[in-house]
Parts: structure tokens; C-alpha cells; sequence
């Protein structure tokens, strides 16, 4: 009578485990599907025009500033994300309330709304520092929304390095530096890659943030001190301008893909600093 329950209580759970499956797979087909249904008849060779105007709405401009905004935003978050992951792990001592600290306030800052962090980077980058509305401005705004996101993700990444790793590098004489960046950074490697990636898609996506401090300027340049839309942006532009819905599903398409490309090129990155190890 038991093994019967505990059967039938191990096949509603496969049962629920397949449901929650199939409707996770089923919305995101949906939504790329919709997207796609819809964008795919107003991608044409003027959406890629170099000017962007009132006809062709060009979403080159955005595009450029999209992948500008992107590399300045991780050249900012990454390197402090990582270090700070470093001494958090490496060198602060286990139960220091520093670090306890650190954790808490980073989770706290994971669930600050994105809007938030706009009307932040508003009165500190656009007005304080008289940045105006800039690249810059933006992307020290998105740096900071992703630091939390890049440290925590490398912190776990490190802490499931074994220690036996560590204490065979010291065990032939390596130094905590030499065994962090030639033991321990390359096996925490994908874990690394893992919350870049989630950064990156965090970054293509925002739009209330860079409303307030980049800017809407539908055109690209390469002085981080001037304005500039990103494609979240020009979605919403579009969309709110209510006059060219369809280039803003066409837009969306764009964005999809960009995104999956650098997921790629990032998840090829990590496996081949994986392999190399």
C-alpha cells in the first residue's frame, strides 16, 4: 500500500515536473513566435539605414549604441564585480560580518526597481556631475544595477572551486595570488561567464533607466558625453509614438538576436577558457 503511494505521488510530481516544462517552453515559443509574426514583414533594408529620420525610423543608430553602451557598462561592473568576489572569498576571513555585510547589501541592491537606479543616476551623473544626458551617464547608471548581479554570481562561482584546487597549488608552493588567478579563475570561468551573460541581457533590456540619463537621441556617436538611444529605448519610442508599431516589433527581432549572439559568443568564450585550464 505504500510503495502504490508513494508510485502514484512520484508520477503527479514527474506529471507536474513535464507541465511546468512544457508551459515555460510553450510561453517563450509564443512569445519569440509573436514577435517574429509580427516584426518580420517591416525588417527591410531602410530599418538599417545609417540616419536615422521621421521615414526610414532607422534602428542602425540604436544598435551602435546599444553594443557602445554595453561594453562601457562592463568595463565599469566586471572588473570591480570580480575583484570585490575575489577578496570576498579569497581573503576575508569566513563569518567576518564585512562580508555578511557586502552580501546583504548587494541582494538588496539586486531588488531595487530599474527605475530607481534612473532617477539615481539622474540626480548624480546627469545633474551633480554635469554629465548631461550621456552615454556615460547611462552607463555608469547600468553598472551599477548589474554590479550586484556580476559579484554574487562570481562569488558562488568561486566558492564551488574545490579546496583541494587551492591546497594542492600551495602544497607545490603557488601563492594565494598566483593560485587565484591561475587555479581558481579559470575552473570558476563559466560560472563567471554565467552572470555576464545575465548582465548583458539585463543591459539590451533596460529602458526606464537610460530614459533618465542617456537619453532618447536617435543618433549614434562616439563621444560618450553626447546622448544616445539604445534599442530598448527606440522600442519604446516607437511604440509610444503609436505612428510605426511594426519597425518596433521588427526592433524587437534585432534585439532577440543580438542578445543570442553575445550569449553565444560569451558561452563559447567560457568553454574555451574552460578547456584551456
Amino acid at each position: 500500500m505504500r510503495k502504490a503511494k508513494l508510485k502514484l505521488s512520484e508520477r503527479i510530481l514527474r506529471a507536474l515536473t513535464w507541465a511546468a516544462a512544457f508551459l515555460t517552453a510553450s510561453v517563450l515559443v509564443f512569445i519569440v513566435g509573436f514577435i517574429f509574426i509580427k516584426g518580420l514583414p517591416y525588417l527591410k533594408p531602410s530599418l538599417f539605414a545609417w540616419n536615422y529620420n521621421s521615414e526610414n525610423v532607422s534602428l542602425m543608430p540604436a544598435l551602435i549604441s546599444t553594443v557602445y553602451m554595453t561594453f562601457l557598462s562592463l568595463l565599469a561592473a566586471v572588473p570591480l564585480g570580480v575583484f570585490s568576489a575575489i577578496f570576498l572569498t579569497e581573503y576575508s576571513k569566513r563569518g567576518n560580518k564585512f562580508v555578511a555585510l557586502v552580501r546583504v547589501t548587494a541582494e538588496t541592491l539586486s531588488g531595487i526597481p530599474s527605475i530607481v537606479y534612473g532617477l539615481f543616476g539622474m540626480l548624480f551623473f546627469v545633474n551633480f556631475l554635469k554629465w548631461r544626458y550621456s552615454v556615460l551617464a547611462g552607463a555608469f547608471t547600468l553598472s551599477i544595477m548589474i554590479l550586484p548581479l556580476i559579484l554574487r554570481s562570481t562569488e558562488e562561482a568561486i566558492i564551488a572551486v574545490p579546496d583541494n584546487l587551492r591546497e594542492g597549488a600551495f602544497g607545490l608552493g603557488a601563492g594565494r595570488l598566483r593560485t587565484v588567478f591561475k587555479i581558481v579563475l579559470p575552473s570558476a570561468a563559466p560560472g563567471i561567464f554565467a552572470g555576464i551573460i545575465l548582465a548583458i541581457g539585463r543591459i539590451a533590456g533596460e529602458t526606464a533607466a537610460l530614459i533618465y540619463t542617456a537619453g532618447t537621441v536617435a543618433q549614434f556617436s562616439v563621444n560618450p558625453m553626447e546622448s544616445a538611444r539604445t534599442l530598448s529605448v527606440h522600442m519604446y519610442a516607437l511604440s509610444n509614438e503609436g505612428l510605426h508599431t511594426g519597425e518596433g516589433y521588427a526592433t524587437a527581432i534585432v534585439l532577440l538576436l543580438l542578445v543570442i549572439l553575445i550569449n553565444a559568443a560569451s558561452a563559447w568564450a567560457a568553454k574555451r577558457i574552460g578547456v584551456k585550464k
